[in-house]
């Protein structure tokens, strides 16, 4: 998993340790690592970021991470400033093998897990959970009632004559 030279979330997991069972570990972020995170993903705040993580072997040379996350953080709108509350909950699987094994890899596995090249004698689940997190942060977070100059208020506040176009545009009811 390609990443900061320094993951701030980093859990190594050697491969070494992984047997035909599948290892399973709980992992938290702490108070340190959500400020490097908040910092890294220009978060107001990350009050939380935990995760349940399994890997199993899948065959000699690769590897499956099936993970689910649940964070709590803060973003700023992107109009007001204002921070704006969010948390997450999302599960996702990567498949982790050699470099040289991915157009192999996306044969055996389905279309909703991605390839994750193998290097090294480890895995970081830690960072993988937290570039996950950066995924499905919402992009684009706004506060309650924040709008730009321009947007196009609903019907019932912009007017008669704003309302008497968009039921002639079909997007209202007569």
């Amino acid at each position: 998993m390609t990443g900061a030279a320094n993951p701030e979330f980093s859990r190594l997991v050697p491969l070494a340790r992984l047997g035909p069972e599948p290892f399973r570990q709980d992992i938290a972020a702490t108070p340190e690592e959500r400020v490097a995170l908040a910092e890294r993903f220009d978060l107001v705040a990350l009050d939380r970021l935990c995760a349940a993580v399994e890997l199993v072997r899948q065959g000699n040379d690769m590897v499956m991470l099936r993970a689910a996350f649940s964070a709590e953080f803060v973003q700023s709108c992107v109009v007001t400033l204002d921070p704006v509350a969010g948390a997450l909950s999302e599960e996702f699987t990567l498949l982790y093998a050699p470099p040289e094994m991915e157009a192999q890899a996306g044969r055996t596995v389905e279309d909703e897990v991605a390839f994750e090249p193998l290097v090294g004698n480890a895995i970081d689940v830690g960072e993988a959970v937290a570039q996950q997190f950066s995924l499905a942060l919402p992009p684009f977070p706004r506060s309650p009632g924040a709008s730009l100059d321009g947007e196009t208020p609903p019907a019932e506040e912009a007017g008669p004559i704003a309302a008497a176009l968009a039921r002639l545009a079909g997007n209202q009811p007569r």
